[in-house]
């Protein structure tokens, strides 16, 4: 039901302390914040929120597609979202052709299979992408477009993409700044120091995850940074670091927002609880790799003191047997959606009191706002989605990956007892998820066709 009042909850704000308010929904949003046990219009039904914490729909704002099975993975994984409380996902597509046609096959996978809400974010690989760069913000509602700092040479031909270089990077920011500013995502990485280390390290024999990240040390992070901040500045570019995992990468976008501040920061559950000197061999190898305890202990400063505005999954739904191998073997991510409100709730607010509206800017707001998504999403107000995701701080559950519905089937976190859990995901006004089932058929998800700087169009497919 998408006409309700939610009772008894203690709402999660971005901009202020949790307090206790009841919420009035009607045909999917928010109508009005009431307070606790104030009258509601006669015939309105109640749900319960008693002693529960009731988060905005949480965001995921990197997910990739295309690792599982293709048909119904968006079924799959969207499961898995609903799970972790993620009321949006935001996924990634990696090509060389023209994206009308992606566009046009991925909502057909799409749009009859999410059981939460989606948008989409481009990758961009050739001369035609930077062309058609206005269309795609304009005709699909694409407000947000990745560039490989590291795929030069060979580099991406494993996922079928061209070499690119820095003026073609330039000329990719000039551009995004001529049509608008879609924020450009940069995949900070200097292949050519990656490459030289990478040669040292594989012939002395390396092959645990230490060795993994002595091949791709901290400054192959931080120096292509530098280099996207001074272009985005030169150029009046928007530009957003995905999976940041070192303290120096940090330390370096710190000095740079004095002078610069179009500049985001996003980083992911692993690199919060899992160091280079985790024995995981092949299952923990991830690009960036796990780092040290010093970066780790940065990463958490940056939550704290907000340099780092999101946090997000990387999500891939890779199966144990493409990366149970040895090191140099296996594949590169692995599954996380379900995964990071659990661990930023156990490990973040239990253990090191990170507060719950530090969360809520990090998994609601903060990627609603950066990737044009607000007021509709990100926030519990009148006029926004009826969008939440109700916790109970007090629940202790291990990580069972069989249990979240992924098709990936392994975890980081599997058996793990992580202490505090989503037990209802609500989407427009209609559960999803409900004490760990998942209620009703797929498709319920729509299409978020986004603006830059204006409330996203739900469901317009284009």
């Amino acid at each position: 039901m998408s006409d309700f009042v939610l009772r008894g909850g203690t709402v999660v704000f971005p901009d202020r302390a949790p307090a206790p308010q009841d919420i009035l929904v009607k045909d999917g949003k928010v109508s009005a914040l009431l307070a606790p046990g104030a009258a509601a219009p006669a015939g309105i039904p109640e749900q319960s929120a008693s002693g529960l914490y009731v988060f905005p729909g949480l965001i995921d704002a990197h997910v990739h597609f295309g690792f599982g099975e293709k048909i119904t993975e968006y079924s799959y994984e969207t499961v898995y979202a609903a799970q972790g409380g993620i009321a949006t996902i935001l996924a990634y597509f990696l090509n060389n052709e023209p994206y009308a046609d992606v566009y046009k096959r991925e909502q057909e996978y799409a749009r009859t299979r999410c059981h939460v809400d989606y948008g989409f974010h481009f990758s961009t690989a050739s001369e035609l992408h930077i062309k058609e760069l206005g269309k795609y913000v304009s005709d699909y509602g694409v407000t947000s477009f990745k560039y490989f700092m590291n795929f030069k040479g060979e580099e991406g031909r494993y996922l079928g993409l061209d070499g690119t270089d820095d003026g073609f990077f330039y000329e990719l920011l000039g551009e995004s700044a001529r049509v608008g500013k879609p924020i450009i995502v940069c995949h900070t990485e200097n292949i050519e120091i990656v490459n030289r280390a990478r040669q040292r390290v594989q012939a002395a024999g390396g092959s645990t995850l230490k060795d993994w990240s002595a091949a791709k040390p901290a400054i192959t992070e931080a120096e292509p940074a530098v280099r996207a901040m001074y272009l985005a500045e030169r150029t009046g570019a928007r530009v957003y670091f995905p999976h940041i995992s070192s303290r120096l990468a940090l330390d370096e976008v710190r000095k740079w927002r004095k002078r610069y501040d179009q500049v985001w920061i996003e980083t992911c559950p692993h690199y919060l609880t899992h160091t280079e000197d985790s024995d995981l061999g092949g299952i923990g190898r991830a690009n960036p790799p796990f780092r040290s305890k010093d970066d780790q202990d940065a990463l958490w400063e940056g939550l704290f003191d907000a340099t780092i505005d999101l946090v997000a999954s990387d999500h891939s739904s890779r199966r144990r047997a493409t990366k149970d191998k040895p090191l140099w073997l296996a594949a590169q991510g692995f599954p996380g959606i379900g995964a990071i409100l659990p661990v930023l709730l156990s490990e973040g607010y239990h253990k090191r009191k990170l507060p719950l509206q530090r969360i809520c800017q990090l998994l609601a707001s903060g990627p609603a706002k950066i990737f044009d998504l607000e007021p509709v999403k990100g926030r519990i107000a009148p006029g926004s989605d009826a969008d939440f995701t109700i916790v109970d701080l007090a629940k202790e559950r291990k990580f069972i990956p069989a249990e979240m519905g992924s098709y990936a089937d392994y975890s980081l976190y599997e058996n793990q007892l992580l202490k505090g859990w989503p037990v209802k995901t609500i989407v427009r006004g209609v559960t999803v998820m409900d004490n760990g089932k998942i209620v009703g058929p797929g498709g319920h998800g729509k299409y978020l066709w986004r603006r830059i700087g204006q409330p996203p169009i739900l469901g317009k497919l284009s």
